[in-house]
């Protein structure tokens, strides 16, 4: 078998060429991921796939464990996306995930990660956001004995912690949700830890802060506002920014570290980013001076990420380079997913 390149060794482009020279870079594994790969026995099912982030995690678990069958479930509206992974070796399956029986006939494997969720649109859209981020869970569990598990979940669930503080961990901070969306994400939550001790199935709920593509994501968001000349709400004065391919590669190795009932584990970076300084960095580069509006507050969501980096270490893509990333892709005009993160809002409403 081939030596598997991983991003340690991977020379990081100064650039990147086209969408396809992202996902290809995004996709690679870390050494860590393809050394705990090697010592899990079964295959990877990938639950909700066709998002922002699940095409190049699919990819990577396959590119970590090309032994292994890896197969993607979505409905697959974009069949771009069904493509992109097929050519990737990664086998998909097009569900309903809210089709229950569509869900008991997909195939059981050892190792599952869960996805599917619903975020923006939840204000007027509320009933579907709760039928995604609980109702689908539950079918899911329904398949879980005798598999490991890994399910997405966000920061939203804790409550804003002062941005000078050590932030909020899953052991001190009890959830306390801001808005449907969060709430409805603590439901989640709450129903794979059922599941989870029903079936005796080891599971980590992943808490994921804020991951950076060239596409779309906080940076973007923010270098979007200085490159346009338009204000940044700067009441948040701090985001915790990881590369996706950070992000995702400590999530898909969360499958080891599993526990009954599952517990949350917050994926960041090891500091958060400030935003003024951000924008005034894509400010230098761009030769624009930034517009901020109203003033920092103290508290934020704010979270601990020390034990991802105690298990995974720190993650290999520093912000500066980031940040270098995601100004010369906007600069050149390249394609975006025009998804805002909204990482400024405040009260909770999606």
């Amino acid at each position: 078998m081939s030596k598997i390149l991983t991003l340690e060794d991977a020379p990081a482009p100064f650039s990147f060429r086209d969408e396809a020279h992202i996902e290809e870079f995004l996709s690679i594994p870390t050494r860590g991921l393809v050394e705990d790969y090697s010592k899990i026995s079964g295959d990877i099912l990938v639950l909700g796939v066709a998002g922002k982030v699940g095409p190049t995690l699919a990819m990577m678990a396959k590119r970590a464990a090309p032994h292994k069958r890896v197969i993607g479930v979505a409905r697959f509206s974009d069949p771009d996306v069904k493509r992109r992974l097929e050519a990737a070796g990664v086998e998909t399956i097009a569900c309903d995930l809210l089709d229950r029986e569509a869900v008991a006939a997909l195939p059981r494997v050892e190792n599952v990660i869960y996805m599917a969720g619903k975020k923006f649109g939840t204000v007027g859209g509320e009933p579907f956001t709760w039928a995604m981020n609980a109702v689908v869970p539950a079918y899911v569990g329904e398949f879980l004995a005798n598999t490991r598990f890994v399910a997405f979940s966000t920061l939203c669930v804790y409550p804003f912690s002062p941005v000078n503080g050590p932030g909020a961990t899953p052991d001190d901070t009890p959830p306390t949700p801001l808005g449907e969306y969060a709430n409805s994400c603590v439901a989640r939550e709450r129903v794979f830890q059922y599941f989870s001790h029903k079936t005796n199935s080891p599971g980590r709920l992943a808490r994921l802060n804020y991951a950076i593509d060239c596409r779309y994501g906080v940076l973007m968001d923010v270098a979007l506002h200085v490159y346009n000349g338009t204000p940044i709400d700067i009441r948040t004065g701090v985001a915790n920014c990881i590369w996706q391919g950070d992000a995702i590669s400590h999530i898909l190795r969360s499958l080891v570290h599993g526990t009954v009932p599952a517990r949350a584990i917050n994926i960041g970076a090891p500091q958060t980013t400030n935003i003024r300084e951000a924008a005034n960095r894509f400010g230098e580069i761009f030769g624009r001076k930034p517009v901020f509006l109203h003033s920092e507050e103290g508290k934020a969501w704010h979270n601990d990420c020390s034990e991802a980096q105690n298990l995974f270490g720190d993650p290999v893509i520093d912000l500066d380079t980031m940040i270098r990333w995601n100004a010369d892709w906007l600069q050149r005009g390249m394609p975006l997913h025009n998804k805002p993160t909204h990482y400024e809002e405040r009260e909770g409403a999606f």
